[in-house]
């Protein structure tokens, strides 16, 4: 473990991260260590996490190359990546703190911010300059060690949160990981990504979920499942991710989550209205305003 953060032009003499520590080697973290590796940007990649069988697997995928405690990751690594759940970031924190190197820089990939950042506070301390909160803008609904993908973070926006205590070097570090993984990376205010996320990320999750359980517990689920096509299988793919990783995402967003769902209860009932009055004219509306805006997104 460096005591000093790797300089600017450390990639010409070694690789950015000497020692990279993940705590979940899933999807996120996975991934993240895959990419660097690839990368040719990190020397040894330590894991961290609560499943035995899970990390023996990352072993074996070559995605770490040794499991550790999470008190023995802080005291060696030179770059901290927590995906985990973010229910489970203060006791992590918490345990990493007294070991922490003075060079050492966490970061984050959780899909909220303003809380996240709370908790490090509460774990971190004085310490919470080292922390650099982070969100990957990627995903898939695989789990598990099998669902890292060197290519996940290629062309995806990463979005950082800066906290006022974060050192200029600190940012540096975090910022050219992402960018050695292919991702392109922004800032943001917390309060603002929670806001725009809960939108855009967290509430098309949440409608998925509940449309597909509405569904598969119907008394002719049977019969709706054997006849479902693309549609319903583009519609409801996210619903099939981590349970608990979303649950945490929905709790730790809560007033953003309540704002955007009775938003979209209000378009909901303008639609019912529509069909119910045999309104042809409003529903045509609502559906070409729709259509018109998904034709346009930037990203098709």
């Amino acid at each position: 473990m460096n005591d000093a953060l790797p300089s600017s032009d450390q990639g010409a003499a070694g690789p950015l991260i000497p020692v990279l520590a993940v705590v979940g080697v899933g999807l996120i973290g996975g991934s993240f260590a895959a990419a660097l590796r690839q990368a040719g940007q990190v020397g040894k990649v330590l894991g961290v996490g609560r499943n035995a069988q899970s990390l023996e697997r990352a072993v074996a995928l070559g995605l770490i190359d040794e499991a550790v405690t999470a008190e023995a990751a802080a005291a060696q690594a030179d770059l901290i990546m927590l995906a985990t759940p973010v229910g489970g970031l203060t006791n992590v924190l918490s345990q990493m703190r007294p070991h922490l190197s003075p060079g050492a820089v966490l970061t984050d990939g959780g899909s909220t911010k303003a809380e996240v950042v709370e908790a490090a506070r509460a774990a971190l301390g004085d310490r919470i300059g080292q922390f650099v909160p982070g969100h990957p803008i990627a995903g898939a609904e695989r789990t598990g060690p099998e669902a890292a993908d060197a290519g996940l973070y290629r062309g995806r926006t990463v979005i950082l949160t800066p906290v006022a205590e974060n050192a200029a070097a600190a940012m540096a570090l975090v910022r050219r990981a992402w960018q050695a993984c292919g991702a392109d990376v922004i800032d943001m205010d917390a309060a603002a990504h929670d806001r725009v996320l809960a939108s855009v990320s967290h509430l098309p999750h949440l409608l998925s979920s509940v449309y597909m359980e509405q569904v598969a517990t119907a008394a002719d689920a049977a019969t709706r499942l054997e006849l479902a096509g693309s549609g319903f299988r583009d519609f409801t793919r996210i619903a099939a991710g981590s349970p608990e990783m979303w649950r945490d995402i929905f709790l730790s967003n809560r007033d953003a989550m309540l704002a955007e769902v009775a938003a979209v209860r209000g378009v909901l009932d303008r639609a019912e209205r529509a069909i119910a009055d045999g309104d042809g004219e409003a529903l045509l509306t609502l559906l070409d305003t729709a259509a018109r805006a998904r034709r346009g997104w930037r990203k098709e």
